[in-house]
Formats: structure tokens, sequence, C-alpha cells
């Protein structure tokens, strides 16, 4: 079973994809709804919710676990590798990666939760590849409560991202969207700035999941029956709602309820 984690729902984006590209893994995800968001937070705080959430998956059976949460990713990755000694995936170098093979310019951007961006984890990991990459970082926390209110192509939204993308993006031709919640406002992204290659991590975790598992000798039979249970720590009246239009048509059939647990 896959252990995947985010601060929130933002993070079913990660597990779509996953499901799409290893349809014999079982999953397990736990969004952290009553603690939502993680980009406000303070350090010490953000890596003890972090551990919690982690040691909930381990102990629950998890081989693997996927860190979706851009913040607990560049805040806590060094800590969690010290604690478990399962495979841990963040998504900060799958995005790094990405952006250098989409962009022609050498100019990209990434946008984040504050936590993420003070980090400079992802221009960390991209110098780290190729220096002569320009890394242009804004912190954008409100995209996250809109998400979170299933405002993807609202009006205020386009507002929103308007003030915080005009003077970044007409510099670059590659935007790295360094939050989960993120590829949730893709399209409207997209359709307000339609020159940039818009880089969503999860797509190269999947990829780089693959390979850990194959490595590790841990990676399911095509006979094995996935599995599938969507956990949070608050769940709301919408949360099942909204899981279900993050997973997409072709994924409901696998949710039917979304079980709350205490860590």
């Amino acid at each position: 079973m896959i252990g995947i984690f985010d601060s929130g729902v933002g993070g079913l984006t990660v597990a779509k994809t996953i499901i799409e590209h290893l349809p014999n893994e079982s999953i397990l995800y736990l969004g952290d709804t009553a603690r939502v968001p993680y980009g406000n937070r303070s350090k010490d705080i953000i890596i003890r919710y972090t551990l919690e959430c982690v040691d909930f998956l381990v102990s629950e059976g998890a081989k693997c676990i996927v860190v979706a949460c851009n913040t607990a990713s560049a805040i806590a990755m060094s800590t969690l590798k010290d604690a478990f000694s399962i495979p841990i995936l963040g998504v900060i170098e799958a995005g790094a990666k990405m952006a250098l093979l989409n962009s022609k310019s050498k100019n990209v951007a990434v946008i984040g939760t504050r936590r993420t961006i003070e980090s400079n984890a992802y221009k960390n990991a991209i110098k780290l590849i190729d220096d002569s990459i320009n890394v242009f970082q804004k912190e954008t926390p409100l995209l996250v409560p809109l998400v979170e209110e299933n405002f993807y192509y609202h009006k205020a939204t386009e507002m929103v991202l308007r003030e915080y993308l005009d003077d970044l993006v007409f510099n670059v031709d590659t935007l790295i969207l360094g939050c989960t919640h993120y590829p949730l406002l893709a399209e409207t992204i997209a359709s307000i700035y339609p020159h940039l290659c818009i880089v969503d991590p999860a797509i190269e975790v999947a990829i780089d999941l693959d390979s850990i598992l194959d490595y590790e000798g841990i990676k399911c039979e095509k006979a094995n029956k996935a599995s599938y249970r969507f956990c949070v720590t608050d769940n709301d009246k919408d949360v099942l709602s909204v899981t279900k239009s993050i997973l997409g048509d072709a994924n409901n059939n696998i949710i039917t309820s979304m079980e709350e647990v205490r860590l």
C-alpha cells in the first residue's frame, strides 16, 4: 500500500496521477484538513504535523510514503528520512526536473505557500541541476483557501491570480505549481497566461515512485486488485464531494465514503 499525505485535499491531485500511473497499487490517502493550511505555520509545527501524519500512514501498513504537501516536502523531508526506514518521496525534486525539461528560455517561476517559498527548496533543487537557470519565486497564500472552497473558475480566483502573477510570469516560459492545490487552477492560469508551460510535479512523482518500487522489489504484480482508502482529520460536509470532483468521473467508483481519523 502507498501512503500519500497532504495538509488538505489538494494532494488528491497527486493521488489521482499515481492511481492512473500505477493501477495495481493500493492507496491510503490522508488529508490533514483539521490543520490546513501548513504554509503559514512555524517550521517546528510543520515538522510535528508531518511526523504525525506519516506515522499514521506507516502504522496502517504503508510500504512507501509520498509527501504530496509541498510545504512539508520543503521543510520536513530530512527529518522524515531520519525517522522512518521505508522509502519516502517528496514533490520538490520532481517539479524541479520537469521545469528544467520544459523551459526553453531558462527563466522559471515558482508559486507556493509562504513556507515553501521561504525555504528556497525549488530554487535550490533547480540550481543544483543547472545553475544557469533563472528562478523567480512568489508566495501565493490566498490560492489554497480558494481551492478548498471549490472556486476553481470563480471570478474572485481570476482576480487573485492576476494580482499575484501579472508581474511575475511575462518574463518566464515555465511556471511550477508549488502546492498540490494549484493544479486545480491550471486551466484558469493557462487561460490567462497561454504562453506558460505549467508544471504539475505529480506527473514526475508518479514516474519516480514507479522506479523506486521496482528498485526496492515492492511493486505489486499486475494481477493485484488495488484497494483505496481516503482519510481526513476533519470530515466536514463538503470533503467527499470535493474529493470526487478532484479525482474525476473516471475514478469516482473507487470512493464511497471519507473516513475521519484522529492523529
